[in-house]
């Protein structure tokens, strides 16, 4: 298929095709839906707000595909629109309850998309019941994520406010199908994916992974009773894939003291968050060799940064530290490996897992990972907020109601006051509410243990905790 209804088309990149990947196995398609919404404690001009998301919308390319089935080839496409003209609706939650107006927002989240020919995102101005005013924004992830997410709904308030408020118009968003022609130009056999493709298949076959359990080796016994010499265990559940999202937040002032150190030893938070979940693990589970999933979101250059989409690949990171070593040993050998799969993230997560079960053949569902993790450091006082000064604003995040694992980490920033918040979306059958206060509870623990003490061997911290 070369065009759609008079607009060039183009296949799906490997990020795109990630999501198809696990959506096939998910009889729920809402599992790819993102829903969040922005309000600000302010009365806000409906008209010139509804102005601004059509403004935004003509800039913002990614925003207005579509996708297109060819039988022909059985192949996904994608096209650009020229433009938005669909209705933006305005819901005011006056006189409802702010729980009321959650489930409602909720529901909205839990209603997959069209997929063909239509909208991959609906915006909805909304005043919620405390009085504070803004936009619920629901979009696809193969569309959609957190970093295009917090982009858009920044181009959207500096939009509105340089019209309301003289402040300076904002620089232009860059172009989708630029980006989206050079990520096609590297799938297409280039030298860099060739690279790409020779590192990761030589970490693969480089040795098998071990499973590590969130509530310890359980899952990997119930494995070995069949096959004594199992690594691979079986983790979430299969027939129900229902989830919860439940948040836990981290103070100000303790997140201050994890920001600092990370500062002081020039490192990223997500090097800290990784030592602590794999540390706990360790614990748990009495092994060295430990692996989770990251996301990578794959956005350096500015091209990256503004052209919006979904770039988020996800990969395996396996480390294997041993007790003996300091806690500052174990976030170093975790900087430097994560630098080094930096280098490598555009190659297709899809094909990596394929080679991997091909290496190490498992029962369809085992897996090394017991959980994914992703860390957020953009907010939208990052994206030139600033001049809003004291007027307060909330994020908030709705779930879809269904993910595919167990266990999804994603940690972020709060607007208020910088702390952080963990956000675990979990299926309910796989894991509990309690087992993931305790889990929260111990990773924080080793953080705060290790950071004081980051010349204490990890086998002392385990023991400390």
């Amino acid at each position: 298929m070369e065009t759609r209804y008079g607009h060039k088309t183009y296949p799906l990149t490997a990020a795109q095709k990630f999501h198809f990947y696990y959506m096939n196995f998910c009889p729920k398609k809402e599992v790819v839906n993102v829903g969040t919404s922005l309000t600000i404690e302010y009365e806000l001009d409906i008209d010139e707000l509804r102005k601004a998301i059509y403004k935004a919308y003509e800039r913002n390319e990614a925003m207005r595909v579509r996708f297109c089935f060819d039988k022909k080839t059985n192949e996904w496409y994608q096209y650009v629109s020229d433009k938005e003209e669909r209705e933006i609706e305005y819901v005011d939650f006056s006189g409802k309850t702010m729980e009321e107006a959650e489930e409602t927002m909720k529901a909205w989240t839990r209603v997959p998309f069209k997929r063909e020919d239509s909208p991959m995102n609906r915006i909805v101005i909304i005043k919620t019941p405390d009085g504070w005013q803004g936009v619920y924004l629901l979009g696809d992830h193969m569309l959609l994520d957190a970093q295009s997410l917090i982009a858009f709904l920044s181009d959207v308030i500096q939009i509105y406010c340089s019209v309301k408020f003289d402040w300076e118009y904002p620089a232009a968003m860059r172009s989708y199908i630029e980006q989206l022609e050079k990520d096609l130009a590297y799938e297409a056999g280039s030298r860099a994916q060739q690279r790409d493709r020779e590192y990761f298949y030589k970490k693969i076959e480089e040795s098998e992974p071990v499973f590590n359990g969130i509530e310890g080796p359980k899952a990997l016994e119930e494995m070995r009773k069949k096959d004594p010499n199992a690594r691979a265990a079986l983790s979430g559940a299969r027939a129900n894939m229902d989830s919860a999202l439940d948040i836990f937040h981290l103070e100000e002032e303790p997140t201050q003291r994890l920001m600092s150190f990370c500062e002081e030893k020039h490192i990223s938070l997500q090097c800290l968050l990784v030592m602590g979940i794999r540390t706990y693990l360790q614990k748990m589970n009495g092994n060295d060799d430990v692996s989770i999933n990251i996301a990578y979101a794959r956005r350096a250059t500015l091209l990256e940064k503004k052209s919006g989409g979904t770039r988020i690949h996800s990969f395996p990171f396996r480390t294997i530290i041993s007790e003996d070593k300091t806690f500052m040993d174990g976030i170093y050998a975790i900087r430097d490996a994560q630098n080094e799969i930096f280098r490598h993230t555009d190659f297709d997560p899809v094909e990596y897992f394929a080679h991997r079960s091909k290496v190490y053949p498992v029962q369809p569902g085992a897996t090394y990972e017991p959980m994914s993790l992703t860390y957020q450091p953009m907010t939208l006082k990052e994206r030139g907020l600033t001049q809003l000064g004291d007027v307060r604003y909330k994020t908030k995040w709705y779930p879809n109601g269904v993910t595919t694992q167990a266990m999804y980490l994603t940690v972020m920033h709060r607007p208020d006051d910088n702390g952080l918040d963990f956000n675990f979306e979990h299926q309910i059958e796989a894991i509990s509410k309690e087992k993931l206060e305790y889990f929260y509870y111990y990773i924080c623990k080793i953080m705060f243990k290790g950071i004081e003490n980051p010349d204490l061997s990890i086998g002392e911290i385990i023991k400390l905790v």
